[in-house]
């Protein structure tokens, strides 16, 4: 029998809810380190889970950041992908965009709706 949501963090069949999300690590710079990655929700909703690495929201509070590593305290920036690839709050950045291998088929062809 299928599961209810639960704050809206599980689906229909009680699998944990996931989605393909931007992750940039604002901790040393305003231009740190980005991927995009399957990230994991909690039961609860309250915060993500993305390779070994929780993150809880900043409720507002961070400067250039909307989450922070529950283990380091470093701040974060993570978000839906932009159909476009401008993901990076600054857009002139040279630094590439890591897109993770297990979901880049998914990424190009359901976000960026390009032809893989």
């Amino acid at each position: 029998m299928p599961v209810a949501f639960i704050d809206g963090a599980y689906d229909h069949v009680g699998m944990p809810k996931t989605r393909i999300m931007y992750i940039e690590n604002k901790s040393a710079s305003l231009n740190g380190p980005a991927r995009i990655g399957r990230v994991t929700f909690s039961q609860t909703g309250k915060s993500i889970s993305y390779r070994g690495q929780t993150f809880q929201s900043l409720k507002g509070s961070g400067f250039k950041a909307n989450y922070f590593d529950i283990d380091t305290g470093e701040e974060f920036w993570i978000s839906g992908p932009r159909k476009d690839g401008k993901d990076r709050l600054y857009p002139k950045s040279s630094a590439p965009v890591q897109i993770d291998a297990d979901i880049a088929e998914e990424y190009w062809r359901e976000i960026r709706e390009k032809v893989v």
